[in-house]
């Protein structure tokens, strides 16, 4: 066992990752660590653009981005955030520029800008150009130009380092930590792929930038590294995650494979028809149509589907049609989706409409941080020394339903939030005691999947898992759907008990690194269900048929999911006196075997704009 002192250590080398490292290594001793060589993060797959209210192309202003973030969430949105995030979204693009990303130009030489989903001008007039771009993979300019500035800094990188625990000096998980009490972060355990060597770094700043989760669908646009490790990590020590039911289904995925197909297609023109030949968003959203939200266009293609005016042998999609636009320009703003759509499928996009359907794409939850990237671990108290940013965490800017290109904007405003605050903290801050044996939980996990000699595949029950997900809690669910969810997570953790992999070697095991990452998926699926059956409302990425309607009354408020032991006999149901909410929409228990699931609740942050009726 190895072990490493840095002031500030992150976790992740993608967008948030690296932007917090350039801020951090400048100022204190920082290691970035990635379980992916940097460049091959998942940033890079984000395609459409980058939104900011520079005005280049038509008139606009951050506070109508910022009106537009709130409502496109449905109101869940802390107003706070999205304010910061409007505001810096200009500068968060003109650093990019300095750096040497290559953003499309007008004729003038300034940035270009295009429509996207939900952006609009002057609350809702009409759709505005606002979204920064490089043709239609926006991501991998960003992914490349933040790794060159990383290399002239630089940045010291631990590529192929699986980080598999969080150090805190208090186990939130094992009981109930008083309100106002000091908890501080002490480092993390990672697990080098090429020689199965344990390290352990010793960090007074901790800095979660590990991604999203969607392997836990079956139809993902997410490749197969995002399997929700950071989440998982602190959700196992007991910090709370945030509003994990609602996830977003990308409205053009390829039919079948759940490739994405960015949004700019329809910013540039391009129009979802159904069987019949319909433009039928004009029913849904006759003010701006195809460029509504990604909520309301996945819905609505589904319903489509369902009511028999789906497309192909199986009326199974519908199509996207972009042979009305000009070749030249096709190749020009959408090369990369167009390149796709005949690799894939085989269809020329320049005289065939592209077959496609919602595919799971963006988690809106995630580990709960205020607008200084401060992890919280109730509704108040943060962690000392810990922070998250991009997908992992939720500040939350995106509430219910976040708009498109605000992710990767996120990434880059909060991923410099996070650096600059963990350097900060790190420049007076003292290094908190390790444990005993900081590594002793990773091993003791490690050895016992990778000696057991026989036992359920990862494959199988990963399959399994991402089949009931697909199934019971996608685009529409209901309580019974989400019920047989839960009962088949349930059995599934049952059965990863079991799990054994055939690889039983110590060097580049990556055998046995997809079966922890199988655990932290069934983690992140357990909050995504329980807390879906507990909202009886529907918002945003969250449509339950049983429930249509937004009910603000009891539930305009961000759903929080704890880890704790199970019930002591003589306790109430939820075992401590503290965590969760003890009454109310969001008092809810779910046992597991070996420990239980607590919902609590966080008030919504409302400065300018009060809630209303969604019409787009």
């Amino acid at each position: 066992m190895q072990t490493h002192q840095y002031d500030v250590v992150i976790v992740g080398a993608g967008g948030a990752g690296m932007r917090a490292a350039l801020e951090s290594s400048t100022r204190v001793r920082t290691a970035v660590i990635s379980k992916l060589y940097p460049t091959r993060s998942h940033t890079g797959a984000a395609q459409g653009g980058m939104c900011a209210a520079l005005a280049n192309v038509e008139e606009d202003n951050w506070e109508w981005h910022t009106f537009d973030t709130v409502k496109g969430g449905d109101y869940l949105v802390d107003q706070d955030a999205a304010e910061v995030m409007a505001k810096e979204a200009i500068d968060a693009v003109l650093d990019l520029e300095k750096m040497g990303l290559p953003f499309n130009r007008t004729p003038e030489g300034r940035i270009d800008q295009r429509r996207f989903g939900g952006h609009t001008r002057n609350h809702g007039e009409a759709a505005v150009r606002r979204s920064c771009y490089a043709a239609d993979r926006t991501g991998h300019m960003i992914l490349q130009t933040l790794y060159q500035q990383c290399v002239k800094n630089d940045v010291e990188f631990f590529n192929e380092f699986y980080v598999l625990d969080l150090l805190v000096d208090h186990d939130l998980a094992a009981g109930h930590v008083p309100d106002g009490e000091e908890v501080n972060v002490s480092g993390v355990v990672a697990y080098e792929l090429a020689t199965g060597e344990i390290h352990v770094f010793q960090a007074k700043s901790v800095v979660l930038a590990t991604g999203g989760a969607g392997k836990i669908y079956k139809t993902t646009s997410n490749a197969h590294t995002l399997t929700g490790d950071g989440m998982a990590l602190a959700y196992r020590r007991g910090i709370p995650l945030e509003d994990m039911e609602f996830f977003q289904f990308h409205p053009t995925g390829l039919a079948g494979l759940g490739i994405l197909l960015s949004e700019a297609a329809r910013g540039e023109g391009g129009i979802l028809r159904n069987s019949e030949g319909e433009r039928f968003m004009e029913r849904y959203a006759p003010t701006i149509k195809d460029l509504a939200p990604r909520d309301i266009v996945a819905r609505s293609m589904a319903n489509e589907v369902r009511e028999g005016r789906g497309a192909g042998p199986n009326k199974d999609y519908v199509l996207l049609d972009l042979t009305h636009l000009e070749p030249a320009h096709i190749d020009a703003k959408l090369p990369d989706i167009t390149e796709f759509a005949r690799t894939y499928l085989g269809i020329e996009p320049y005289t065939e409409p592209v077959p496609v359907y919602p595919t799971a794409h963006y988690a809106m939850g995630g580990i709960p941080t205020n607008i200084e990237a401060e992890v919280l671990r109730n509704s108040t108290d943060v962690i000392r020394g810990l922070y998250a940013a991009g997908e992992v965490a939720c500040v939350s800017v995106h509430g219910s339903n976040r708009l498109g290109t605000n992710s990767l904007l996120d990434i880059n405003v909060f991923g410099k939030r996070a650096g600059i605050s963990a350097a900060k903290y790190a420049l007076t801050a003292r290094f908190v005691e390790l444990p005993e044996n900081p590594a002793a939980t990773v091993v003791a996990g490690l050895e016992e999947i990778r000696t057991r000699p026989d036992g359920d595949r990862v494959a199988d029950i990963r399959k399994a898992l991402q089949e009931t997900m697909d199934l019971n809690a996608q685009v529409f669910r209901t309580s019974e759907s989400l019920t047989q969810a839960l009962a088949d997570i349930k059995a599934l953790h049952k059965r990863f008990r079991r799990v054994s992999v055939q690889d039983k070697s110590k060097m580049f095991n990556t055998d046995l690194l997809e079966a922890v990452e199988l655990g932290f998926l069934l983690d992140i699926a357990e909050t995504v269900v329980v807390g879906a059956l507990n909202r009886d409302e529907s918002r945003g990425g969250h449509f339950r048929e049983d429930f249509p309607d937004r009910d603000d009354k009891n539930y305009m408020r961000h759903t929080m999911a704890y880890r704790r032991p199970l019930p002591v006999k003589g306790h109430r149901l939820w075992g401590t006196e503290g965590d969760g909410d003890h009454k109310g929409s969001f008092a809810h228990t779910t046992l597991f075997d070996d420990y239980q699931l607590v919902l609590g609740s966080k008030p919504v942050t409302m400065t300018r704009y009060q809630p209303m009726e969604r019409k787009y």
